[in-house]
């Protein structure tokens, strides 16, 4: 059957994701459940959802050659990629864990820094429902809180007091 030129598709907008409370116990129980888990990207004034973060191809990511040694990036920017967990309550859907990893990136020479350990680690405590924001500054901080009030003020509201202090700082 043909489709009517006329007729658009839609537009898939980028969005966290909400956890089921549906219980799995077959093949592959127990692993890491990513489904519950989003990417943000902050680079400089900006902050925004990036899916491709969580196999490292987000826009910032793409094209750059990565070392564990911050001296071969001297001109490097600072750019952090946050894991934030969505869960739901008693009260609706929230943001129940976040954490913060930076990276250096240095677009026009198409080299970074990272510690590939530590983007894992954290992406495991933010599925642990744990916040580790420091290192990001007030206007990253800032810029963060907003992308998460503006994407579901709903969720912000529902979200443990211990995010909103560390974002209000």
């Amino acid at each position: 059957m043909e489709q009517d030129s006329t007729e658009k598709k839609e537009k898939r907008t980028l969005a966290f994701n909400v956890v089921s409370k549906k219980e799995h116990k077959g093949f592959g129980a127990g692993s890491i459940d990513l489904n519950s888990v989003s990417c943000i990207i902050i680079d400089g004034d900006e902050a925004y959802i990036d899916v491709g973060a969580m196999h490292a191809k987000s826009k910032v990511e793409q094209r750059i050659k990565f070392s564990t040694d911050k001296e071969t990036v001297p001109n490097g920017r600072r750019c952090w990629i946050v894991w934030v967990a969505v869960d739901r309550n008693e009260s609706g859907s929230l943001y129940a864990g976040a954490t913060a990893c930076e990276m250096l990136i240095d677009t026009e020479a198409r080299r970074g820094w990272k510690i590939l350990a530590d983007h894992v680690n954290r992406l495991d405590y933010a599925i642990k429902r744990r916040f580790m924001l420091e290192g990001l500054s007030t206007h990253e901080r800032g810029l963060l809180k907003n992308l998460l009030v503006t994407h579901n003020e709903q969720w912000w509201e529902n979200s443990p007091d211990e995010l909103k202090q560390n974002l209000n700082q």
